[in-house]
């Protein structure tokens, strides 16, 4: 796959911001009352990556607490991680936390991503072990997020790390039970935040979270938001993580499914409920997944604003 350096017109370094703008996620997390971040994911061809691109900087231009971008199953996107990640940095001025998952690396594709990000200014990196790919694993260096969190810990032992939590249960786990005890593995392996997959039912987030202080999982927990916008996406979603579907959601589907931009409305409402209510229960970080919609992030954060800024005494 040819590299986005050779594909893409970058701005030269010495044009970036991103050299002033240097600051770990859990240290942004600790410093106010409550946050807000976005999270986009890179293209898949290097065709689509000015699409893409100004996409991310036009949700950077909201000026979240700070950004996120996924990275492909078996890294096929790396390249186009680091890049989008270092035009929110770079040009916006965002704090950016790029994903990087394991289950189809080696080691050594796991140290040259590193590398990058490292290169790139990212003082953060959020470690996933990542869904296995439908044609199987050619090699197999890592099988869980903790052993990808002891290396990063062991290669760069100054990087912020961030994990992955499911509140319904990960859908490979046997239980509940096994799911927050691996999840306290990766804990003890080094991981300081924690921000979870997708959730439509907040009862089931708060149920989770007092099950996590019990078991002794004390770091900050991000709320994982996805305004659903569409009835095939939700459906994808779901069939992908597992997530439970509550009664009145899908209601939503049904009623508003056949319009676009009725439920791509209802999803906006549903969202900026979800997390004003999360607010008002005193959850402090919230992390919404975009799905590269500007307009989608603008009108949930045009929807919660007041209340943030209210909670951060603005």
């Amino acid at each position: 796959m040819s590299t986005v350096k050779n594909t893409v017109n970058r701005q030269p370094p010495v044009l970036y911001i991103k050299e002033f703008c240097r600051m770990k996620i859990i240290d942004i997390l600790n410093s106010k009352n409550v946050t807000l971040s976005f999270e986009v994911f890179p293209p898949k061809t290097a065709a689509a990556v000015p699409a893409a691109e100004k996409a991310a900087l036009d949700i950077a231009a909201l000026r979240p607490d700070f950004m996120s971008v996924t990275y492909g199953a078996g890294g096929g996107t790396s390249d186009f991680t680091v890049h989008i990640a270092e035009k929110i940095k770079g040009v916006a001025g965002v704090e950016v936390m790029p994903h990087l998952t394991c289950i189809s690396s080696t080691k050594e594709k796991v140290r040259t991503m590193l590398e990058s990000f490292r290169n790139g200014g990212f003082e953060t990196v959020m470690a996933l072990r990542g869904d296995i790919p439908a044609e199987g694993i050619p090699h197999r260096d890592y099988g869980y997020a903790s052993e990808l969190v002891a290396d990063i810990r062991k290669y760069c032992p100054g990087m912020c790390i961030g994990g992955a939590c499911y509140p319904d249960g990960h859908y490979e786990a046997p239980n509940k039970d096994a799911d927050i005890e691996n999840l306290k593995k990766k804990v003890d392996a080094g991981v300081e935040f924690l921000s979870t997959q997708m959730f439509f039912d907040n009862a089931v987030f708060y149920n989770y979270l007092y099950r996590l202080r019990a078991e002794g999982i004390t770091v900050p927990v991000l709320a994982g938001i996805m305004p659903i916008t569409g009835a095939k996406l939700l459906g994808r979603s779901v069939t992908m993580s597992g997530t439970t579907v509550p009664a009145r959601y899908k209601a939503i589907i049904d009623a508003y499914g056949d319009s676009p931009e009725a439920i791509k409305q209802a999803g906006i409402i549903y969202a900026s409920e979800q997390i004003t209510d999360l607010l008002a229960n005193g959850v402090k970080n919230i992390h919404v997944f975009t799905m590269n919609k500007p307009d989608v992030a603008e009108a949930v954060y045009s929807n919660i604003k007041p209340a943030l800024d209210y909670l951060n005494g603005n």
